[in-house]
């Protein structure tokens, strides 16, 4: 069953429909018209703290522009990212944790903001912090401040748990409150993971002919594990 438990485990790829948007509705919307270009802002900043989401989004956003036929392009960055002049040709350009970018780096990315804004391309950055409070050059600053800015709200484990139950009934089954605090200690807490794993063991259970509770949890998550891995509790 290792095999088919792995296969089952895997998240998909990251996207704007399969981000749980919680407090994050007016976002999602705005890196939707964002990713179609049929918005009035072409500038969007958004930060957050870690596992918030922040590149779920960027990535999703990107893949969103490429299905309309755009050319998009995601930037994780570093200390000495560099945005050539393919960059600055693209339709759209995320550029992700914006924080960690060194000196000349935040230059490149200055001058990107520019040629973009000339083109009327579309830019979407991502950073720790509120563009105030961030670490970089001031002119960078005040660029990155101009578009929209919003703040990432992780999820609270309740409305994880509230997005896992609704998930589940839309499958056609219920899922316990058991497996639901099962799944958020033993599961990587990102809802992308998390979903997986639900559609896992519905798929398991189906084929099992059994029901879904902890031990079969438990089981499929085993099952996953690598050679030599403890075992679960």
């Amino acid at each position: 069953m290792k095999q088919l438990a792995l296969d089952f485990i895997v998240a998909p790829p990251p996207a704007l429909d399969n981000f749980v948007a919680g407090r994050n509705a007016e976002l999602l919307q705005n890196l939707r018209q964002w990713a179609f270009r049929d918005g009035r802002e072409r500038f969007i900043y958004v930060w957050g703290l870690a596992g918030s989401g922040r590149s779920h989004l960027l990535k999703g956003a990107v893949a969103a522009a490429r299905d309309t036929g755009a050319s998009a392009a995601y930037v994780a960055c570093s200390g000495d990212t560099q945005f050539g002049e393919d960059a600055e040709r693209m339709d759209c350009v995320a550029v992700d944790d914006a924080d960690c970018l060194g000196e000349a780096a935040q230059v490149a990315l200055f001058n990107l903001y520019n040629a973009l804004r000339e083109r009327h391309g579309m830019l979407l950055v991502s950073g720790n912090a509120p563009p105030a409070q961030l670490k970089l050059r001031g002119d960078l600053v005040t660029r990155l401040g101009w578009g929209l800015v919003y703040q990432v709200h992780a999820l609270s484990d309740e409305e994880k748990a509230q997005a896992l139950t609704r998930h589940a009934a839309a499958r056609g089954f219920p899922l316990s409150g058991e497996v639901c605090d099962y799944l958020l200690s033993r599961v990587r807490r990102d809802m992308p993971s998390l979903l997986a794993m639900l559609d896992a063991l519905d798929r398991h259970s189906l084929e099992s002919k059994r029901p879904i509770t902890v031990p079969l949890v438990r089981e499929l998550l085993q099952a996953a594990q690598p050679p030599g891995a403890g075992k679960e509790d």
